[in-house]
């Protein structure tokens, strides 16, 4: 009886994690763009018997498929991420600093890549290997590990309640985890054609790699 009720438990849970997966299927094949709030706490392990220590950030997220998308932090510190489809650009406002980089190299194995590249599984297969993980608190998890061990990142989490993207948690390879909420998410909404241009303000210092 006691190893029926475990296998009982198991199965359920793998029938909830499952979920996951087809949350994530249909979000990719019918989500075509969005815009959303978010709050992301950063988590820096502990080192020579000091505590961890958290950072939090918050600000607005936008993406359209295919690889375009723009990270605008508020808090506590204004920095802005755009990636128009062949460059992402991120400018320090404070610093009045862009950098710049080639879409290409730094986009493929990256969170963003999971919710804003293309609108097919087998696309996002390519670069990841994604398998459910149990649900807890009414959401359900995907766990998705990057196929290229060049990276910096060891894995991803992503959270779905009701099909509706609710988390993410990325861990790196220096045991950073950060965890970023997303709240007040709009499905497919109108955008301006030119949200994810970006052209280095006056003055900025320029560092294009």
């Amino acid at each position: 009886m006691k190893q029926t009720l475990i296998t009982l438990v198991a199965l359920t849970a793998l029938q909830a994690s499952a979920s996951g997966l087809e949350s994530l299927d249909t979000f990719v094949s019918t989500v075509k763009s969005g815009h959303a709030e978010f709050t992301q706490v950063v988590t820096l392990p502990a080192k020579d018997g000091q505590t961890a220590h958290h950072k939090t950030s918050s600000g607005e997220f936008d993406f359209s498929r295919p690889n375009k998308f723009k990270f605008s932090y508020k808090k506590p510190f204004e920095q802005l991420i755009v990636a128009d489809g062949r460059r992402v650009w991120m400018y320090d406002t404070d610093m009045n600093q862009v950098s710049s980089r080639k879409q290409s190299d730094v986009y493929a194995a990256s969170p963003v890549a999971l919710i804003a590249s293309s609108s097919n599984m087998k696309a996002i297969e390519a670069d990841f290997d994604l398998s459910p993980a149990p649900a807890s608190q009414g959401i359900e998890w995907v766990v998705a590990t990057p196929k290229s061990k060049d990276g910096m990142l060891q894995s991803i989490r992503i959270g779905f309640k009701d099909t509706h993207l609710e988390k993410i948690e990325i861990l790196d390879g220096f045991g950073q985890r950060s965890l970023m909420t997303i709240t007040a998410m709009q499905i497919n909404p109108a955008m301006p054609s030119n949200i994810f241009q970006f052209k280095p303000p006056a003055g900025a210092d320029v560092i294009q790699q």
